[in-house]
């Protein structure tokens, strides 16, 4: 788990916070078999894996597209970044993840904080703004992740260490 950096500057705060969040996500999946990972267990059809892999795209679309720095192919249906195929493991999707986390962090130690892009709908948008952004989905979605790793197999808790 990433330590938090009491006292450090804004853009550091913001990092910090969104890899805490990143590493959570990561440490869901610790554990289970390729199914389990798949599994289905809310109406809405969303998995651990599916969670993930949406948060790859997603953060290679706010940190790369928006900036207009290079990304890895993304899905171009809206939904097929929650879909895992048939062909992907999890292996492969943490993998993703870690090569968007680069692929963002090399954006954000570029830029300040105060830098603008375009997002996908077309307003400008600071790098702060993205920031913040990031932390509340990840974190969102690291809610989800602990409901979704409780009903599979019980386990519970935000952090590795308890």
């Amino acid at each position: 788990m990433t330590t938090p950096t009491f006292g450090s500057g804004e853009k550091l705060t913001l990092l910090t916070s969104l890899q805490r969040h990143r590493d959570v996500m990561v440490w869901k999946l610790d554990g289970l078999d390729e199914a389990a990972a798949r599994r289905k267990v809310v109406p809405s059809g969303t998995s651990l894996l599916g969670l993930v892999k949406h948060l790859a795209a997603v953060e290679y679309n706010w940190f790369c597209e928006t900036f207009g720095r290079e990304t890895e192919p993304l899905p171009e249906d809206s939904e097929a970044d929650f879909r895992i195929e048939d062909d992907e493991t999890v292996a492969g999707i943490v993998a993703f993840y870690r090569r968007s986390w680069a692929a963002a962090d090399e954006t954000i130690s570029a830029l300040d904080l105060d830098d603008v892009g375009t997002a996908w709908f077309g307003d400008a948008v600071t790098l702060r703004w993205v920031l913040v952004h990031m932390v509340e989905e990840t974190a969102r979605h690291a809610g989800h992740a602990d409901i979704i790793r409780e009903l599979i197999d019980g386990a519970t808790g935000y952090r590795q260490d308890g």
